[in-house]
């Protein structure tokens, strides 16, 4: 049995719309391996324990690209990244599967061949890339190919997940914005994002803040969360390094470089609706990780 360690990702990163992306130090632990016949699943609610569970969906389709006749499969789950919160979990259980296929059928694959793939069945690459590379990076789509870079994030930063207890799909997320953007907006959002990933790596973390704004698709999708306002407006004024919604919500990811922040914030959202937690995070430089016993 393969022990397989999956990182959660905070995705879009303010400005970088379906292609930034960073992975976090909150995991989901995946136990797989092949057996003699059937399907086990372990861990997860009775409705997900099928062939339609995305673990083994995304283990059939490695298997299919690779050419690999399997016999049974079990599966044991150990989620703790909150799901449907904006912090990766389907792209955990897509990266987890697929990097547990490959292995057990002889990694075949190599890592760019697994973000492919990946992205094949996510839709987009800016969760799957930093949950197989670590750290942080930026990917695009191109004329079917997948294209990424690493970007070195200077030392120090910090990260302060505030999550409250609702689902938020991706499809209803992705469902109120808009299908045409002002030109102003686009020129808006290359500024921003430009000047964000030149912040990051340059430790300038004066203008993090700056570079976090977006007009893309956070003022849409922070009116389906209640308080999202306020709370941007409080990090600010808790003088948090940058704040951004994380992926389509409706987590809310802060960057800060010291300790404090977290106690103050959780002391301010413990008076709001949806029973918000508040988790300290670092960045996860390792990716996805596979354990043999």
């Amino acid at each position: 049995m393969m022990k397989v360690i999956v990182p959660a990702t905070t995705a879009n990163v303010g400005p970088g719309f379906d292609c930034l992306g960073i992975a976090l130090n909150l995991y989901n632990t995946f136990y797989i391996e092949e057996i003699e016949e059937g399907l086990i699943i372990e861990g997860c609610e009775e409705t997900y324990a099928n062939e339609n569970n995305l673990i083994y969906r995304s283990m059939k389709k490695c298997f299919e690209k690779v050419g690999y006749d399997h016999k049974g499969i079990k599966i044991k789950i150990e989620n703790d990244i909150p799901i449907s919160r904006g912090l990766g979990s389907s792209a955990s259980c897509i990266v987890g599967g697929i990097v547990a296929a490959n292995e057990i059928a002889g990694g075949i694959l190599s890592k760019k061949e697994l973000l492919d793939l990946a992205t094949e069945i996510e839709g987009h690459p800016d969760n799957v890339a930093p949950c197989i590379f670590g750290g942080m990076t930026v990917a695009i789509s191109q004329d079917q190919e997948i294209y990424y870079s690493q970007i070195k994030v200077s030392e120090g930063l910090k990260f302060c997940a505030m999550i409250p207890n609702f689902r938020l799909s991706t499809e209803r997320a992705r469902g109120v914005l808009p299908k045409k953007i002002d030109y102003k907006d686009g020129i808006f959002n290359v500024g921003r994002v430009s000047l964000l990933l030149s912040a990051l790596a340059n430790g300038e973390w004066d203008l993090v803040k700056h570079g976090c704004k977006d007009r893309l698709h956070q003022p849409y999708r922070g009116g389906l969360i209640e308080n999202f306002d306020h709370i941007i407006e409080k990090c600010e004024q808790l003088n948090s390094i940058g704040v951004f919604l994380s992926g389509a919500g409706p987590t809310i990811m802060a960057m800060v470089n010291d300790d404090q922040f977290a106690d103050d914030i959780s002391e301010y959202v413990s008076g709001l609706k949806n029973r918000w937690m508040v988790k300290k995070l670092n960045i996860d430089y390792d990716g996805v990780r596979v354990q043999k016993g």
